[in-house]
């Protein structure tokens, strides 16, 4: 909000401790059991350009703050009633979209209680009888905070709206939350724990026969992470077959799928030599053979997988491995898994297994087992939803501490529904 020209003017050069017409403290918030030193305060305020304000109690004046806009405050401390210091206590306790400059009025001088008003919320103290020249010393001071507080919300709001679009290019690099196959079916859950994230789950074909899924978590959060994280989406493209690194091309045109061990060190490669970043990322791929259920997977220190069988039984596969993207000429190994019709292989980052239950202990691979069991009924993306909803009970919080993904495979066999 602008001060009026005739307001600024008020403040010129000419008055000798004029303050700067920056325009960002307008309304002042006198309180003082005592008229007659709200009306001595008031009428320097007023000649001054600012729009005034008073009130005789700290009750009053917090209904008064709950109803106008307020830039400063010049509350004195000792009142019958509630205090200046209480005062100062329940206004910091407000809602407000804007910070309010707050200055205590006060005789005392004691480093104890100076401290115990800067412990409350107050931003400055001034000794009565107040002096004009300091008074108006102090207000300059506050208006240059407020004009800088005002500038980071207003660039935060411009950040603010910048994350909001990139979750949305985020969530978009996951076109599909369920794709069926001739024999399987595929759904995703990406969950970041703030607007963007370092997780992504992924799935391609690799042919007619085998399809490619995949989880990463790149170290960290935020941008950064996001942003690498976009890079990787382009190695594991499903759209372009000729970027995508588990893919491999065929003399008669068609593809077939490297090694997923090949896959994560050709990936470590990319990222140790193409990526200027310290960040790395652990992963999770599956080769997953459509007629036979045969599994070929590459764990590169992403979670272990759990495969939920069709009676209902649960167990992890897999025996972690190193990162991607540590050191040069990592070795990663392939191992394998065998899924009959009727199985599903869930293969989730961190964010489920080290889940806090209650503030305290992991979640770990013994509570996603009962969350499994529990949920044994649901299928595809009811499941993945299932998931988040216990994960938020057991941490009694929706807003989850690291990002959450998962990908699940339910493996119907050839010609299954």
């Amino acid at each position: 909000m602008s001060v009026k020209p005739d307001i600024r003017a008020a403040r010129g050069a000419s008055q000798a401790g004029a303050l700067p017409a920056g325009g960002v403290i307008e309304n002042v918030l006198i309180v003082d059991d005592s008229k007659v030193q709200r009306k001595i305060l008031s009428t320097s305020l007023k000649r001054w350009g600012f729009t005034v304000i008073e009130a005789s109690s700290g009750s009053e004046a917090l209904g008064l703050c709950s109803t106008h806009r307020i830039d400063l405050i010049l509350s004195d401390w000792m009142m019958p009633g509630m205090s200046g210091l209480g005062f100062c206590r329940a206004f910091r306790a407000l809602r407000r979209g804007d910070y309010g400059y707050f200055i205590l009025l006060t005789s005392k001088s004691e480093k104890g209680e100076v401290a115990e008003g800067l412990d409350v919320g107050a931003d400055d103290f001034l000794t009565k009888p107040v002096n004009s020249g300091e008074l108006r010393a102090r207000i300059a001071a506050g208006e240059r905070i407020l004009a800088m507080q005002r500038e980071l919300k207003d660039k935060n709001a411009l950040i603010e709206r910048d994350l909001i679009e990139a979750r949305k290019f985020q969530q978009s690099l996951i076109r599909e939350r369920v794709r069926n196959f001739d024999g399987a079916a595929v759904s995703l859950m990406l969950r970041p724990s703030g607007h963007v994230g370092g997780d992504l789950v992924g799935v391609f074909p690799i042919n007619k026969h085998r399809i490619g899924v995949f989880g990463l978590d790149v170290s960290g959060h935020g941008i950064t992470s996001a942003l690498m994280t976009a890079r990787l989406a382009g190695f594991l493209s499903a759209s372009s077959p000729t970027q995508n690194v588990a893919l491999q091309k065929l003399p008669d045109g068609t593809y077939t799928g490297r090694p997923p061990a090949e896959v994560a060190a050709r990936l470590n490669d990319l990222t140790l030599q193409e990526m200027d970043t310290e960040n790395y990322f652990t992963l999770i791929y599956a080769d997953l053979d459509l007629a036979s259920g045969h599994t070929q997977m590459v764990q590169a220190g992403h979670p272990s997988p759990a495969i939920l069988k069709a009676d209902g039984a649960v167990k992890f596969v897999g025996a972690g491995g190193m990162p991607v993207g540590l050191l040069p000429s990592a070795k990663f190994e392939s191992f394998s898994c065998q899924l009959e019709p009727g199985d599903r292989l869930l293969m989730y980052s961190d964010g489920v297994t080290e889940c806090r239950v209650s503030g305290s202990e992991m979640l770990e691979e013994e509570g996603l087992s009962d969350i499994l069991g529990r949920n044994a009924a649901l299928g595809g993306s009811a499941m993945l939803e299932a998931l988040v909803w216990e994960l938020a009970e057991v941490s009694q919080d929706e807003d989850f501490g690291d990002d959450v993904s998962a990908a699940l495979i339910e493996y119907r066999g050839p010609g299954g529904p």
